[in-house]
């Protein structure tokens, strides 16, 4: 799935070490989009490079698209969904759209003689 909107928050970075050892990085940030229903979007990066790369490219108030997955998972009879972002890139500009060639002018014809008749019935 995939969402154009501008990045209002980025929450605290979570930190935290796995069963066997290895540290995680989680990094939570809200996007809020221009449409008139569900337009406040909470994403998550999972992953120390993931992160490090949205923390080093991105910021408050910057338009981006986000590409992403809906994860749910239960845990103890409950069940929780996140959204979890795996591609966040800034979004195109309106400069960079592909430009529309300009409507041509139509202007009278200055050289059409009073006296020609079309013989056409319409």
């Amino acid at each position: 799935m995939k969402v154009t909107g501008v990045i209002t928050k980025v929450l605290d970075l979570q930190t935290g070490t796995t069963k066997d050892g290895s540290e995680w990085k989680k990094q939570g940030f809200l996007v809020q989009t221009n449409e008139q229903y569900n337009n406040l979007y909470c994403f998550e990066l999972f992953g120390a490079e993931k992160v490090d790369n949205f923390l080093k490219y991105n910021k408050v108030n910057d338009s981006v698209d986000v590409e992403f997955n809906v994860q749910t998972n239960e845990w103890q009879g409950k069940y929780y969904t996140s959204l979890q972002a795996w591609k966040v890139f800034k979004a195109e500009s309106n400069s960079q759209a592909p430009q529309m060639p300009p409507t041509p002018v139509f202007e009278p014809a200055t050289n059409v003689k009073e006296e020609e008749h079309d013989d056409l019935p319409f």
